[in-house]
């Protein structure tokens, strides 16, 4: 059985773009994170033992996205983290609001062990999106 693809990435001018997928909006945000993590470094080498805990209400799918994205990449920051491994968990409160229990799971950077690839500065707006067709996808794009 052919595996279907977490996510691809495509071209955007002095940024970098994806898109991530999943069958469920959890999954999608999943491999979002992962996606986000692998601009950074090779998600590979990651051992995730360390358990960050994240706790997100939002008022629609897309700034859920942006909310989720953004701070895993405040705690990238703050913590010098980085992730390879995510469990999300949304739910709909109301028709304006929107809950996001997330864990992730990395390890501080290791210059000795980790890859350093390009520096994410933040995660935008621009062209960001949450549909659903046969299975989730997000587009995500990058300011690096």
């Amino acid at each position: 059985m052919k595996s279907e693809k977490k996510f691809e990435f495509f071209d955007v001018t002095a940024d970098v773009g994806y898109r991530a997928y999943g069958k469920t909006m959890e999954e999608s945000f999943q491999n979002a994170g992962l996606a986000m993590f692998e601009v950074m470094t090779d998600t590979s080498l990651i051992d995730p033992t360390i358990l960050k805990e994240i706790k997100i209400e939002s008022e629609d799918p897309v700034a859920l996205l942006y909310d989720w994205l953004s701070e895993l990449l405040f705690i990238h920051d703050a913590e010098n983290m980085i992730f390879s491994d995510f469990e999300v968990n949304i739910i709909q409160k109301t028709h304006e609001s929107y809950s996001l229990k997330g864990k992730a799971r990395g390890e501080s950077i290791r210059l000795n062990k980790h890859e350093i690839r390009d520096e994410v500065k933040a995660v935008t707006f621009h062209l960001m999106k949450v549909k659903k067709n046969k299975r989730y996808q997000v587009q995500v794009i990058l300011d690096t």
